[in-house]
């Protein structure tokens, strides 16, 4: 049998190596079911009748990805405008309203759909300004922010957002509002704007390719490792 000898520091840098390798591997594949599980629920929901949103507190994490109905009145004169690219990459902005709920339920920042560019101004679109009380459905969004710094700010000024920072629009409204958003359903609207039906859900769930990725490496290491090692043993028997 060949002499195995490694040596020390090929041992100490290796072994370790390789168990977090192993562990990352793992750890992708537990990544892997969750997105899985995590997909079949959001299915599940957006699958299912709408419910009345409730008054009082709303959790962002039980609601988000639930069909809702509401019941209230559009303020059209506290439009926020998010940017947004749509319609065969078409520049243009999601109008968001708030919507004053019947039985003083509250204020739900709603999301009215997408308008191009030139149609970001209301008066643009005024057969679209649906008024009196309203019976709408859409689905529940929880708000988002930035991810890193050096990305660009919402410009209150212009009333321009880039990100669903509710609690920032809230104060830009001087207004309490809910912890999250409903984007409705596709729907005829008069004028045909906004339009209606933009939730798109894309979750990414390349993790068995992460976990290959991982377990080749450990492999592989390991491979060299052990190929090291007989090399080595046989030199100092020669």
């Amino acid at each position: 049998m060949k002499k195995f000898s490694p040596g020390v520091w090929p041992t100490v840098m290796t072994v370790p190596a390789v168990l977090i390798m192993l562990t990352l591997s793992v750890w992708q594949l537990n990544r892997y079911n969750w997105k899985v599980d995590l997909v079949d629920t959001l299915n599940q929901q957006l699958a299912e009748a709408p419910v009345f949103l409730p008054g009082g507190v709303i959790d962002p994490e039980d609601w988000g990805y639930r069909r809702v109905m509401m019941k209230g009145e559009f303020l059209h004169e506290k439009e926020i405008h998010l940017f947004s690219h749509a319609v065969k990459g078409r520049k243009g902005f999601q109008v968001i309203t708030p919507f004053v709920r019947t039985d003083n339920q509250g204020i739900v920042l709603v999301n009215r759909g997408w308008v191009p560019d030139t149609k970001k101004d209301a008066d643009n679109r005024k057969q679209g300004l649906q008024t009196g009380e309203l019976v709408v459905s859409g689905i529940v969004k929880k708000p988002w922010s930035k991810g890193w710094s050096f990305m660009p700010d919402s410009n209150e000024k212009t009333n321009v957002w880039l990100y669903g920072e509710i609690d920032r629009m809230a104060t830009y409204l001087n207004m309490e509002v809910a912890p999250v958003f409903v984007e409705l359903d596709k729907s005829d609207v008069p004028g045909g704007w906004p339009l209606g039906g933009q939730t798109r859900i894309s979750i990414p769930n390349n993790h068995i390719e992460y976990f290959f990725t991982w377990l080749g490496l450990a492999v592989a290491m390991s491979v060299i490792f052990v190929v090291f090692g007989l090399n080595r043993g046989r030199n100092q028997e020669s």
